[in-house]
């Protein structure tokens, strides 16, 4: 390409090279060969109104127009429009043809599409043209993609919940408007992902959609999204959705022609669209958490081997975290409908999605409808986590390298002073980890009433060498075994899954602990407790760590792993043992580059293709530092990993890449090889291969080996101060939030008091109640259930233990705790009291007042008014034929009793009915 053209002809140029790329061959219109290919485009070809740009044939067949425009034009590419609609349905010279469906306006930098089959037909900018083979399939159809969507039918809602509808049909209104994207947010635990294959099955049963891409940014959350598309079973037809569709998740760079779904992390599409291998470590790891993030995205290419119409759909899942920056330019790429999933969305991602929200189901919403359920906050302080704390010199301490864990015995040299801050990084005080648990294993019976066991219990730690600190400790304090309390983390050596599923669906692990393991979409739905010792500055971020405990739990389910559960799971606890609920949290990561981004990101930003001089001059510099004190043997290691290169070439190269004269005297080499290469070519090309050389040289474990080398830098341990607690306590929103849950239990009670027939007993007519029988406050329960799930009566005992002193435990029946919470709101009772302790004051009452009169019982008579009293503790009432059932039955049942208080029985039995209730 000769530097000496005209705007025009430079623009045709770039769209020839695209139109190639894309599989047109070009031709003039004076040399047209049929045969050279099913897809040709014509240069200048007459029409009744002038001669077109470019005609696009398919088999012969004229299907659409390019109109070509100068660069500087792409600002009013739109304004073309009218031209090239002109020549579209115009007649073509020599034949009669209807008018053309497909039609582009472009500069070759800039393209804009429109197809005039759909229904109002808009112009869209697409990354490049389309390919002739996809216009063949696609007119085959009837109608386009477009039109189809209109006449999707209405939602079959069986089996989905209101926020799943509302999402569904949102979506589907938005398709229909023609809506490029869409953003889904539902709370964690509403079944987003449930939601998304709803729509999926949707759009490929009744769309014809070709296919869909289902996008998530690591490994574990496509394994996931695999297996739900697995068991799902869609509500209009008995078969799974993978035996009327086929579902790909990749695993290397071959997308198969013939599947419908395909699943893969954004990593594994960056890297198929560069036409590079992917580093496997890549995507264990969500990209957006590194703190490096590119000054500008890498480019992407055109890819023939999957072409921007691949997909019709792509579903962005986490959206909130994969999509900007590196990244977004893999969205561009495809000419698709964008749908995102999030459960957090910030300001970006509104913005990216054209404020499209089509479902805003946030946790509040969803803990009122039962979908999640909320938490309360329990916090623990102790003087060192608020203060930190100093060591004296001349002082013996510990020492101890972070990854051998290898200690020896040292003397200070000088006083050393640290902050809470610093804890458990360079410096660990056992005192301080050993209050924090001690403490909260103390507070258990108060942070959860009437349990046996130990919730299922997330610890959230700083480092690898702070959870293993944290869980010896734990196993220490709770006096119990490695099965107890184990680590979850993807760096341990056994599969992190079962170490995961055991926490999920066995008695243990009761307590794990976790350093990374947190935004991945991990459920754990039976967890209770979330024990924070770490802080956390993003806002997203404690959102997602707190969504590990929102996940509500049936009653059954939760008493398989926790069995002294008493009711379904109402609630969980945060307790927040370094104040990561009051500190400030900012919307997102900040992601300016930073002088202290860990190396961990340096040399992963490197391994991905970061071409940033900063980043090449900083990982070098940090890697000079590091071979002035690594060993001979550690030296050696870094060269075997490496196939041979030694640390200090690989930092000459990271220099290298980036340095202009070493840039020129490998540009002089190319020139020699390719005269005729322009020179820009020249020095980009000299530069490209440099970075590639000091780039080849790192792989995932490479970089794992040098964080390691790096670690073992020591950590002191504070022996010395031994640490106190300040205070262990509900914080003072937990108090008010019970206040309210009170006050919305009351009020609920008094809404219904007088549709509800045992409320209407309780509030009205008091000498009645009786009369009221387990049935009726079942009913009562089984109302409250439905219509308000976060009102559970266990969830409110709690609450007005944490306002006021009760009368008893928390009681491990529903319906009797039900009956005391009501005693307690009509103000029978002055204060909650269990419903047995009720029952008992009224029995030695009753008996008292008997025994003071003429009728005096024998042994066996008392022994069976006891379990009379025993059975309406249970079930509020006893009518006659319950003798003829457990436990009566086995004592002889309604004859016995019969024997032994004759004509007195049925007097008995109402007098008991009627003390015990009052």
């Amino acid at each position: 390409m000769s530097h000496n053209q005209n705007p025009e002809q430079e623009a045709r140029d770039h769209i020839d090279r695209k139109l190639n790329d894309s599989g047109w061959v070009v031709q003039d219109k004076n040399k047209v060969d049929w045969n050279a290919s099913s897809g040709i485009a014509v240069k200048e070809y007459l029409t009744d109104v002038g001669p077109a740009d470019y005609v696009l044939f398919v088999d012969r067949r004229p299907v659409g127009i390019i109109e070509a425009k100068r660069e500087e034009e792409g600002h009013h590419l739109t304004v073309v429009e009218e031209q090239s609609s002109e020549y579209a349905t115009s007649k073509l010279k020599y034949l009669d043809n209807d008018s053309l469906p497909f039609v582009y306006e472009s500069t070759g930098k800039l393209t804009r599409f429109t197809d005039y089959r759909d229904p109002k037909p808009r112009s869209r900018s697409v990354f490049s043209f389309h390919r002739p083979e996809t216009f063949r399939e696609s007119l085959k159809k009837e109608e386009s993609l477009r039109e189809r969507l209109l006449s999707i039918p209405g939602l079959k809602v069986d089996g989905l919940r209101d926020c799943q509808i509302m999402a569904i049909n949102n979506l589907e209104t938005s398709f229909k408007d023609n809506r490029p994207k869409a953003l889904v947010q539902m709370a964690t635990g509403s079944g987003k992902t449930y939601t998304a294959i709803t729509f999926i099955y949707r759009l490929l049963k009744y769309a014809d959609a070709k296919k869909i891409l289902f996008l998530v940014d690591t490994r574990n959350l496509g394994e996931q999204a695999e297996q739900e598309f697995m068991a799902y079973m869609p509500n209009d037809d008995n078969r799974k959705f993978t035996e009327l569709y086929n579902v790909q998740r990749l695993r290397s760079n071959y997308i198969s022609s013939d599947s419908q779904v395909c699943i893969s992390t954004i990593q594994r599409l960056y890297s198929i669209l560069k036409d590079e291998e992917l580093d496997e470590e890549s995507e264990t790891e969500n990209p957006a958490e590194k703190q490096w993030q590119p000054k500008e995205p890498l480019p992407v290419v055109y890819n023939e081997s999957i072409p921007i119409e691949e997909f019709d759909f792509v579903v962005v899942d986490e959206c909130h975290r994969s999509i900007y920056n590196l990244w977004q330019q893999v969205l561009d790429y495809f000419d698709s409908f964008l749908i995102g999933l999030t459960a957090t969305p910030d300001k970006r991602t509104f913005g990216f999605f054209d404020e499209n929200v089509v479902s805003e189901y946030g946790h509040e919403e969803a803990v009122a409808d039962g979908v999640n359920v909320g938490y309360d906050v329990y916090t623990i302080e102790t003087e060192i986590t608020k203060k930190g704390a100093k060591i004296n010199a001349k002082e013996f301490v510990d020492k101890r390298e972070k990854l051998t864990r290898r200690k020896r015995w040292e003397q200070l040299d000088e006083d050393y002073t640290y902050t809470g801050t610093r804890l458990d990084r360079d410096v660990v005080n056992p005192s301080q980890i050993r209050n924090v648990i001690r403490t909260f294993r103390d507070k258990l019976p108060e942070i959860f009433p009437g349990r046996e066991e130990v919730p299922k219990t997330l610890i959230f730690a700083k480092t690898d060498s702070h959870a293993d600190d944290i869980i010896q400790t734990v196993r220490k304090e709770f006096g119990e075994g490695n099965a107890f309390c184990k680590k979850v983390t993807y760096k341990v050596e056994e599969d992190p899954k079962s170490v995961l599923s055991q926490f999920r669906n066995d008695y243990n692990p009761r307590i794990a602990v976790t350093v990374d393991m947190i935004a991945t979409g991990t459920d754990v739905k039976p967890l209770e407790c979330l024990l924070f010792m770490r802080d956390v500055k993003s806002r997203n971020y404690f959102e997602q760590m707190k969504g590990r405990g929102t996940r509500t739990m049936g009653h059954d389910d939760l008493k398989k792993v926790t069995p002294s559960a008493v009711s379904a799971k109402t609630h969980f606890v945060v307790v927040d043992a370094v104040g990561v609920t009051k500190s400030m949290k900012t919307d997102s990561r900040p992601l300016e580059r930073k002088k202290g981004i860990p190396l961990k990101d340096l040399l992963a930003a490197v391994t991905f293709g970061a071409q940033d001089e900063d980043i090449y001059i900083s990982l070098a510099s940090r890697l000079a530092r590091l071979n002035k004190q690594i060993t001979d043997e550690e030296r050696a290691t870094f060269a075997e990993k490496t196939g041979g290169k030694e640390i200090n070439e690989a930092i000459r190269d990271l220099f290298s890449a980036y340095n202009p004269d070493i840039i020129d005297a490998r540009a002089a080499g190319i020139k020699q090889q390719q005269p005729r290469m322009p020179e820009q070519e020249v020095q980009k090309q000299a530069q490209q291969e440099l970075i590639d050389a000091a780039r080849s040289t790192f792989t995932g474990e490479l970089n794992e080996y040098i964080e390691n080398v790096c670690r073992v830098h020591d950590q002191i341990i504070d022996t010395v101060n031994t640490d106190t607690v300040l205070r262990a306590e509900w914080d003072k929103d937990a108090v008010v939030k019970a206040d309210e849950l009170i006050s919305d239990f009351k009020a609920y009670m008094e809404a219904n008091k007088d549709e509800i027939t045992a409320l209407s007993i309780f509030y009205n007519q008091p000498y009645q109640r009786r009369d009221v029988t387990f049935r009726m406050i079942k009913e009562v329960l089984e109302k409250l259930k439905l219509e308000k799930p976060y009102l559970a009566p266990s969830r409110v005992w709690q609450a007005y233990e944490q306002l006021e002193t009760v009368n008893g435990n928390s009681p491990k029946n529903e319906l009797t705790a039900l009956v005391s919470l009501i005693r307690r709101v009509t103000e029978i009772d002055p204060v909650l009291t269990a419903y047995d302790q009720t029952v008992n004051r009224n029995f030695q009452n009753w008996v008292f007042s008997k025994q003071a009169g003429t009728l005096k019982f024998n042994e066996e008579q008392m022994n069976w008014l006891r379990m009379i009293k025993d059975y309406v503790a249970n079930s509020f009432h006893l009518e006659l034929e319950d003798l003829d059932y457990t436990p009566f039955d086995a004592m002889g049942g309604r004859g016995r009793m019969y024997q032994l208080f004759g004509d007195e029985m049925n007097v008995v039995i109402s007098e008991l009915n009627e003390a015990l209730a009052v």
